[in-house]
């Protein structure tokens, strides 16, 4: 980053704007936006899944309890989620004496606590509708060769399922990284913490912002990109013949 800086130093040294300073918040904004939504969806996605198998259970003291967690994160802004995860934790009584207070007292960790719990809650959802549309064929064929439940959704019914959900779960993870924009209200410097940065420094929206939009634009086709070509290979068994 440093010698990318330092060869157009030159052509930053006549603009007002994209200084090398403001370029390397830029970067550590791009950083920590990655990083943020990048855990927020592995730790998320691995809690959903259990949780998808969980919901669709005949028991109503497992699946009801999923089915509220799931209603109230779907439910309600990720924006009070995160309001909540750090400034109402900070509120309980004697929380700054225990061990809890170095993850509360970071923003990172509470923002991180939010958009896993409500990343898990859509792909929760998104999985066991992928789950429960399992054709009857390929149960019974699972039934036939002697599998067990467990082996049937490990070869069979998982991952017939997420093939499913690839494209549902492609627009979760497209809007995890449009939703990552308001990690800045708890003084995380993302992307748009950056922006803010410019703005309030140079008091020029438009670059600033337009700038961290391009941003949003590239990471969100290459997004797309990614799982359109992960579409293609795991659906080529579908595609016909040449």
């Amino acid at each position: 980053m440093e010698q990318w800086l330092t060869e157009i130093a030159p052509w930053l040294a006549q603009n007002d704007i994209f200084t090398p300073a403001t370029l390397a918040q830029y970067w550590q904004g791009l950083v920590n936006t990655v990083q943020l939504v990048f855990i927020s969806l592995l730790i998320g996605v691995v809690l959903a899944v259990p949780l998808a198998i969980a919901r669709g259970s005949k028991y109503p003291w497992v699946k009801w309890p999923i089915w509220f967690y799931t209603y109230v994160f779907r439910g309600t802004p990720l924006l009070i989620q995160l309001y909540l995860a750090y400034y109402g934790f900070a509120f309980i009584p004697g929380i700054q004496d225990t061990w809890m207070w170095f993850f509360i007292d970071d923003p990172t960790y509470p923002a991180l606590l939010a958009f896993t719990l409500n990343t898990a809650a859509y792909t929760t959802e998104i999985f066991r509708g992928a789950i429960k549309a399992t054709p009857r064929g390929e149960i019974e064929a699972a039934r036939a060769y002697g599998m067990s439940k467990v082996l049937a959704y490990r070869r069979i019914i998982l991952p017939s399922a997420f093939r499913r959900a690839l494209p549902a779960y492609g627009n979760e993870v497209i809007f995890m990284l449009h939703a990552s924009a308001i990690a800045s209200v708890v003084t995380i410097m993302d992307l748009t913490g950056a922006a803010y940065y410019v703005y309030a420094r140079f008091f020029s929206p438009f670059p600033a912002f337009i700038f961290v939009a391009l941003i949003y634009m590239v990471l969100s086709f290459a997004i797309q990109g990614g799982f359109r070509q992960l579409e293609k290979h795991l659906l080529r068994h579908l595609q016909p013949s040449s």
